[in-house]
């Protein structure tokens, strides 16, 4: 009876064992999770003719936009402890950070384990390494969803990364593999292998060539593309060669201590041709006013003479004041502001230029007069009464001192910013603004602008305004921290510490409005002598008309609101497209001047439309717009 038992026994424990053991129904009931893994596990260790090859999920990812991938979620329908079984989990979804249009789809590799009849299984688990891990670790993390979302996320990455990809990736890559190519070799291990030198230099010429004055890859050829594979297994070989780190990264340092250097000389040659191609005269502008100065010596006498000269010093009406030696620059400011004003006849225009271009200035508007608005030409030279025994700064200009600074500019003691050498310092036309009441004795305001603004609206409001006792009415700059006091005066010297305050606000020329009474009655050009003799060593500030401007007329501005004038268009490409709309003058100011070709060219029309070039004296000098 004992023997039976024991028969009986070892005959349940042999049919009930196998039941534990290798049914996974029965070890899911007690423990789902592990039974998941030991099936995953036995997937990815799946033995082929005795070679154990793994699985994977994904190919092989560039560096570029790399995703998180959606894994493949496993369920057995007949376990309750897994969700109910949905479409993706009968045709499992594998998704690359890659665009599905370019790469094959890729198998499922849990299929091939359960029917792998249609499938040549070797070549694909060869294909496909490493799907354990992921897959273990991909169904903890990744919850079951519906096929509907995971379609519309697929949808949305490949649209996301085709919008994102830059328009230029190819183009960089290009430019890359150059600069790895020329590194490759400058080295010494590609040095002493010919067979890659030469490749390598082949490869080189291939892709400049391909790659030419590309700035996007649209503008690639279609053969670039191969020649990018090409330069590829090139450099494969090349870094095969040369394994020595040290030496690619010491290469690559002074190759990148050489482009900086290179880039430093650059961005000066570029400041001092940008610097020298504003202060130049162009061709056209040369040849103009030789041109009106042969025509003008033609004229007789009576016609030489500006009608209406009886208005020149009638004070009830509108007086501008433009000193000038551009000849169509002047003129842009005139015809602009003739053709918005309300009552052309009631507006005077006072120009002063040098002995050089008198005779040209005159000829010009005698030829091309202003409608009804009333012209004087004056030459500065007829100003006896400004010379150096009155006039501080027209001593200093012609100091020797002065002439050395500006023409021995190599001199190690020079100040190595250029835009403080700029030829128009030594010009009393410049300087002209500080002695307006000597210039216009009897009238009681006048409007001054630059020969670089256009106007855009009636200005006679700008004369009925109260300054409330102060000289000078002028729109504030201190929108930013550089147009403040302390980026135009030496406040290290105590005479300006002590009499200024860093951080007061700044304020435009280029259009002002001058109440020449109480410039009298404040005695303003006798405080810009003052500060022009304590300046002669040029200690308080550097040379221009601003800084002397804000000393000499400190506490006596008059903040104008902001749409009278806006600044920037002669250096700053992104001025507000409102802000020019609605203001009354717009000023070119910086060395991109709308004449020159340099100039930023969305707003040149703004002043090309106020000069006719059909005008045979333009035509005879090639000027354009």
């Amino acid at each position: 009876m004992k023997v039976r038992h024991i028969v009986l026994g070892l005959l349940s424990v042999s049919v009930i064992a196998p039941i534990f053991i290798y049914t996974d129904r029965v070890g899911a009931f007690f423990n789902p999770s592990s039974s998941r893994r030991h099936f995953l596990d036995d997937v990815a260790a799946f033995t082929l003719s005795g070679d154990i090859r793994h699985l994977t999920v994904l190919r092989q990812e560039t560096s570029i936009a790399l995703k998180e991938p959606i894994g493949i979620v496993y369920s057995d329908p007949s376990n309750d402890s897994f969700p109910i079984e949905t479409r993706e989990h009968k045709s499992t979804r594998v998704l690359s950070a890659t665009n599905e249009e370019r790469l094959p789809q890729l198998p499922n590799p849990i299929g091939l384990v359960i029917d792998p009849a249609p499938l040549n299984l070797t070549t694909t688990l060869d294909s496909y390494p490493n799907v354990s891990h992921f897959l273990a670790t991909k169904l903890e993390q990744q919850p079951t969803r519906p096929s509907g979302n995971i379609d519309q996320k697929e949808h949305s990455d490949n649209k996301s990364d085709r919008l994102t990809e830059p328009a230029d990736a190819h183009v960089r890559h290009l430019k890359d593999q150059l600069i790895r190519a020329k590194l490759y070799l400058s080295l010494p291990a590609i040095k002493n292998n010919p067979h890659v030198t030469r490749e390598l230099r082949l490869r080189i010429k291939e892709v400049s060539r391909a790659l030419g004055d590309a700035a996007k890859d649209t503008d690639l050829p279609k053969s670039a593309f191969d020649k990018l594979k090409a330069m590829e297994q090139s450099l494969e070989k090349g870094k095969q060669i040369q394994n020595d780190c040290a030496a690619v990264v010491k290469k690559l340092r002074a190759m990148l201590h050489s482009t900086e250097e290179q880039l430093r000389v650059h961005r000066k040659q570029t400041m001092f041709l940008t610097q020298l191609t504003a202060k130049a005269l162009p061709k056209g502008l040369h040849c103009l006013p030789l041109r009106l100065t042969t025509e003008y010596y033609t004229l007789n006498s009576s016609q030489q003479n500006f009608l209406n000269q009886e208005k020149i010093e009638d004070p009830r009406l509108y007086h501008y004041a433009l000193f000038s030696d551009n000849i169509l620059a002047a003129a842009v400011v005139v015809n602009s502001t003739v053709s918005h004003a309300k009552h052309p006849s009631d507006h005077v225009f006072h120009i002063v230029t040098d002995r050089l271009n008198y005779a040209a200035m005159r000829m010009w508007f005698l030829g091309n007069p202003p409608g009804k608005a009333t012209i004087e030409v004056q030459n500065i030279e007829e100003f006896t009464w400004l010379n150096s025994s009155y006039s501080p700064v027209l001593k200093q200009l012609g100091s020797p001192s002065m002439i050395d600074y500006y023409f021995r500019a190599h001199r190690a003691n020079s100040d190595s910013n250029l835009k403080f050498r700029n030829p128009k310092y030594l010009s009393i036309l410049n300087h002209l603004r500080f002695y307006l009441p000597e210039i216009f004795p009897k009238l009681n305001k006048v409007l001054f602008l630059d020969d670089d603004i256009v106007v855009q609206k009636d200005l006679s409001g700008l004369w009925s305004l109260d300054l409330k006792g102060n000289v000078n009415g002028a729109v504030e700059t201190c929108g930013e921290s550089f147009h403040r006091f302390d980026h135009y005066l030496n406040f290290s010297n105590p005479l300006i510490s002590k009499n200024f305050d860093p951080h007061a606000c700044g304020w435009a020329y280029g259009m002002n409005i001058f109440d020449l009474e109480e410039w009298r009655r404040q005695n303003i050009t006798e405080v810009y002598h003052r500060w022009q003799k304590l300046n002669r060593d040029r200690q308080l500030w550097k040379l221009g008309t601003l800084p002397p401007g804000l000393i000499t007329f400190w506490k006596s501005i008059y903040p104008l609101d902001r749409s009278w004038h806006v600044l920037g268009l002669g250096y700053n490409p992104n001025v507000n497209q409102r802000e020019i709309e609605r203001a009354a003058v717009m000023h070119y100011n910086g060395n991109l001047k709308p004449w020159l070709e340099i100039g930023i060219p969305k707003y040149k029309n703004y002043w090309a439309k106020y000069v006719n070039y059909d005008l045979m004296y333009l035509r005879d000098c090639n000027i354009n717009p």
